[in-house]
């Protein structure tokens, strides 16, 4: 069998104002990806393309090895999809979209599920509209793990919630990862979670794939600079992905093998953030000099 969990083999998808074009990453058991890119840069596009939710124009989805369309139904039973949260009747009480929601899978485990309720302290005698953000979403990871998913896919799971709710997540997915060896695909915009829990990042940009490799890879990739503006800025400038003017100090992005090794700037390996910001700023973006 495979090591891969998934595998995303030149993905494309051509709406009339959009176009997913030969996207390709791949997610191994036991590890975090972060997907990220920009709103509208197709991340979500990606997501339903890859499990039929929308039907590709081309490409190939391998899930343990094999076709995930050659055994749809069942593979089906072994991932769980959370797009945008829990979108449940707001007014129903959790233990009865339980006994509903159990009927659709084969292998449901109900003793796993009552110690997950535990857990993460869920009532399933409360309504959905009186969850918080962050117990939808924990709700959202008992059903998945009480019929034994192996893969988890989750589109801005850490959304909405405050920073102390937010780390409990990230720990409850690093956990879920040693204690269950299931991988985790997860979208989202707030990049310091994914300082701090993933192993792998996969970048969509407009459409195509930017990157997709290990957190420590992606980020040794770029190097960037900060300091005033002198006669050698003047020089390097046309060589960064894109460089930002402030009064009179520069701040600048390179590809670490484009960066010129003379510069007399102090160059160093910038967080993900600063990466996604300046990848998607246009070069010579400046403000006013005063």
């Amino acid at each position: 069998m495979s090591e891969n969990v998934l595998e995303v083999k030149d993905l494309s998808k051509k709406y009339p104002s959009f176009q997913l074009s030969d996207v390709s990453f791949s997610l191994k058991k036991g590890e975090i990806m972060g997907f990220v890119g920009r709103n509208g840069a197709g991340k979500t596009t990606t997501i339903k393309s890859m499990f039929n939710i929308v039907h590709p124009d081309s490409g190939m989805v391998l899930f343990n090895g094999t076709p995930f369309l050659d055994h749809e139904l069942i593979n089906k039973q072994k991932l769980s999809i959370l797009l945008g949260g829990v979108d449940y009747y707001p007014k129903t009480r959790i233990k009865t979209l339980t006994q509903v929601t159990k009927r659709f899978y084969q292998n449901w485990d109900g003793p796993k599920y009552e110690n997950l309720l535990k857990r993460f302290a869920l009532d399933e005698n409360k309504r959905i509209t009186e969850l918080s953000a962050g117990m939808k979403v924990k709700y959202g990871l008992a059903i998945a793990l009480s019929h034994h998913a192996e893969l988890l896919v989750l589109d801005e799971p850490t959304s909405g919630l405050d920073p102390i709710s937010r780390d409990e997540l990230l720990n409850i997915f690093e956990n879920l990862v040693d204690e269950e060896n299931v991988a985790i695909l997860f979208s989202t915009h707030i990049t310091s979670d994914l300082e701090k829990c993933a192993d792998t990042i996969t970048y969509i940009q407009k459409g195509k794939l930017l990157a997709s490799k290990s957190l420590k890879d992606f980020k040794q990739d770029y190097l960037f600079i900060k300091g005033p503006v002198t006669e050698v800025f003047e020089k390097i400038k046309n060589k960064a992905i894109s460089y930002h003017l402030r009064h009179n100090e520069a701040e600048a992005l390179f590809k670490k093998e484009n960066y010129p090794q003379n510069s007399d700037y102090q160059a160093y390996i910038p967080d993900i953030d600063t990466i996604m910001v300046y990848l998607e700023k246009e070069s010579g973006n400046e403000e006013p000099l005063i």
